[in-house]
C-alpha cells in the first residue's frame, strides 16, 4: 500500500511539473524527472531553445535591464558586468558581484572560473552566445525594438518562469500597463504636441522616431511624432541643429549619452543650448525633457525601469 501510494504522490508531482507556461512571443515550458531539480525549456531570441534549471543558484547577466527586473524581483544574480551603474542598481558594482567582463565584451574566463548555472544575454552580447553556450546554459533574452513592450512582457514572464516569481511579474506588469492606459489618456486630453527624441555624444546629435529603440515615446505612450524618422536597428537618424529647428518640436526629449556612459558629470545638456534649439516651441513652451541617460540608455527595459520611463513621459504630458 506505501509503495503504491508513494508511486501515485510521485506521478502528482510530475504530471503538475509539466505545466506550461506561456509568453507572448515565445514561451518557458516546466519539465522534471521525479527525484530531480526542476527545469523549463525557454525559447529565445537566438532561434533555439535552452534548458534551464528554476530558482537556479548562480546566475550570471550581462544586462541591466534584465538586472533591474531580477532586483525587481528580489533576486540576486552571483555575476554582473563592469558598468556605470545608475542610482537605482549602484549596489551592484559591490566585489561582492564577480565581474564577467563588460556589457558588451564578456570575460570568458571569469565566467567559466564562475561556474553559473545560467547566463542571461541580450543585444550587446548576443554574439557571444556561442562561446558562453559552451560553459552554462544561456538564453538571449533581446528586446525587440520593434515591438518593444511586447517583447518585454514576453521577456519579464520567462524570468518570472525562471525564478519562480509569475505571480509577482504578472502584478508588477499589471501597474506598467495601468500607468501606460493613464499616460495615453492624459497625452490625448492635453493635445500634448508632437515630440522629437534625441541622443546627443560627443557634439552629434542623433534622432529616434516610432519603431526604434526609444519608440516606446510614440509606439506606446501616444506622443505624436513630429517627424518621420529613419532607423535601422537599434541606429537613429544623424541630425542637425538646423534640422531640429525645422522639425520645431512641441516636446523635445534628450537623451545625453555622454552621460550615461560617465563621460560627462551633469545631467544637463549644454550641446542643445544653442540659438536653433531654443527657437523652437518645445524651447519656448520649457517643454525640453532631459530623461534619465542611464535609465534610457544603459538600463532600458526593466520592471522597475520601465515604470520610471513611462512615469517621465507622463510628467512631460500632463
Amino acid at each position: 500500500m506505501k509503495k503504491r501510494l508513494s508511486s501515485y504522490l510521485g506521478a502528482l508531482a510530475t504530471g503538475a511539473a509539466l505545466l506550461a507556461v506561456t509568453a507572448c512571443g515565445g514561451s518557458a515550458t516546466a519539465t522534471s524527472v521525479e527525484g530531480e531539480a526542476r527545469t523549463i525549456t525557454v525559447e529565445h531570441a537566438q532561434g533555439s531553445t535552452a534548458g534551464v534549471p528554476v530558482n537556479p543558484e548562480k546566475v550570471f547577466t550581462f544586462d541591466l535591464g534584465i538586472l533591474d527586473t531580477m532586483d525587481a524581483l528580489g533576486v540576486d544574480p552571483a555575476g554582473v558586468p563592469e558598468a556605470s551603474y545608475p542610482a537605482s542598481l549602484e549596489k551592484y558594482a559591490d566585489a561582492k558581484y564577480t565581474k564577467i567582463g563588460s556589457l558588451k565584451e564578456p570575460d570568458f574566463e571569469a565566467v567559466s572560473a564562475g561556474d553559473p548555472d545560467l547566463i542571461i544575454i541580450t543585444g550587446r552580447t548576443a554574439g557571444a552566445y556561442a562561446e558562453l553556450s559552451k560553459i552554462a546554459p544561456t538564453i538571449d533574452l533581446s528586446i525587440d525594438a520593434k515591438d518593444p513592450m511586447a517583447s518585454f512582457k514576453s521577456q519579464s514572464e520567462k524570468l518570472g518562469a525562471i525564478f519562480d516569481k509569475s505571480a509577482a511579474v504578472e502584478e508588477q506588469l499589471a501597474a506598467v500597463d495601468a500607468t501606460v492606459t493613464e499616460t495615453k489618456a492624459k497625452a490625448k486630453a492635453a493635445g500634448a504636441g508632437k515630440g522629437l527624441i534625441v541622443l546627443t555624444s560627443g557634439g552629434e546629435v542623433t534622432a529616434y522616431g516610432a519603431g526604434s529603440r526609444f519608440g516606446i515615446i510614440h509606439d506606446v505612450l501616444g506622443v505624436p511624432t513630429a517627424a518621420e524618422v529613419k532607423s535601422e536597428g537599434s541606429h537613429g537618424e544623424a541630425v542637425s541643429f538646423e534640422y531640429i529647428k525645422a522639425t520645431n518640436p512641441d516636446i523635445l526629449y534628450v537623451i545625453n549619452r555622454d552621460t550615461a556612459i560617465g563621460t560627462e558629470g551633469s545631467t544637463a545638456n549644454p550641446i542643445l543650448d544653442n540659438e536653433l534649439v531654443r527657437s523652437t516651441n518645445a524651447a519656448k513652451n520649457g517643454r525640453i525633457v532631459n530623461l534619465d541617460p542611464a535609465g534610457w540608455y544603459i538600463v532600458g527595459y526593466g520592471l522597475n525601469n520601465v515604470k520610471a520611463m513611462v512615469d517621465a513621459v507622463a510628467g512631460s504630458v500632463a
